[in-house]
């Protein structure tokens, strides 16, 4: 944010001390160890929010009621109702609420949906995403982090909230709202500090497509992680991970593939903060489908059937 010259850093707040220190050696402006307090003294425009998705809920209200626009960390919550109350209040004061989706910066990803949205490959029929590591502490997370994720509460759920959120999002935007969603998650026991899943799977049903969305807390590197398939009637396009990541396109003509090349992409989409701040500026400037607070609205619902029916 600071980077983009167009928005000033003036406060942070966090209950942690050591999260406080941290950010003061970084970055400018005051520190509250009370979010209340830093709403009602400081004169703000906007905020990020990188709470736990529990309390993301209720900081995401409290701004949004004060006239602040927020920028949320995925998956936008811990539960459907506290997404509902975000979208609520958001909607009645008029901010705008953005869901920040990492795989949202890849160019190569946002091409691909483009494509699939144009028509490119047909009736699309299958989406299919996997997002994996070997789990947050082997990550390097830090500890308040995990703290929150091997939480059910703070978290929504364990594995599958953290990394199926994403094939939600992405299927919500392509596919819509599902017929059903079948859920399965196993704990497989390679974490023995880890009571909840740490590995899950949704399979979403559509009238004439299905999606899955895969999660792994336990996958040995990223062979096989964060790669997204797309398939339709009329091709195929498999699109790697991060940035720099390629699209290929099979279809009649290629059968075995052919690597595309990415259009130019506008300025305001390079990150979360260029889109966001280009966002508040110009009211008029639609926010990228992915990160858009109807599809994270929409992800969230996919979510808590996934979950309902892994439950039971």
């Amino acid at each position: 944010m600071q980077r983009t010259g167009q928005a000033e850093l003036v406060a942070a707040a966090d209950e942690d001390p050591q999260l406080l220190a941290q950010y003061s050696e970084k970055f400018p402006g005051k520190t509250y160890q009370s979010y209340e307090e830093l709403l009602a003294n400081e004169a703000l425009d906007a905020v990020y929010i990188f709470a736990s998705n529990q309390l993301s809920e209720d900081l995401t209200v409290a701004a949004s009621e004060k006239g602040l626009h927020c920028l949320v960390e995925k998956p936008m919550a811990a539960t459907l109702a506290g997404a509902t109350r975000m979208k609520a209040a958001a909607d009645k004061t008029g901010v705008r609420l953005m869901i920040n989706w990492p795989f949202a910066w890849w160019p190569q990803l946002r091409h691909g949906i483009a494509m699939a949205q144009a028509g490119e490959l047909g009736q699309l029929w299958q989406v299919k995403y996997r997002a994996a590591h070997q789990g947050p502490v082997e990550l390097g997370c830090s500890p308040q982090f995990c703290e929150w994720l091997y939480d059910a509460e703070l978290n929504g759920a364990g594995a599958l909230m953290d990394y199926c959120c994403y094939g939600a999002v992405l299927a919500d935007v392509l596919l819509g709202r599902p017929n059903r969603v079948d859920g399965i998650k196993i704990n497989t026991g390679l974490k023995p500090d880890l009571e909840l899943e740490d590995n899950a799977i949704l399979v979403l049903s559509y009238d004439h497509a299905l999606a899955t969305t895969e999660a792994s807390w336990t996958q040995i590197d990223k062979l096989t992680s964060y790669s997204t398939t797309l398939y339709g009637s009329a091709g195929t396009l498999l699109i790697a991970p991060d940035h720099g990541g390629t699209i290929q396109l099979a279809n009649a003509e290629h059968a075995d593939g052919i690597q595309l090349e990415i259009p130019e992409q506008p300025a305001h989409l390079e990150n979360a903060s260029t889109h966001f701040l280009a966002a508040i500026n110009d009211p008029h400037l639609t926010i990228h489908p992915l990160c858009d607070a109807e599809h994270g609205y929409g992800s969230q619902w996919i979510l808590e059937e996934g979950i309902r029916s892994a439950q039971t």
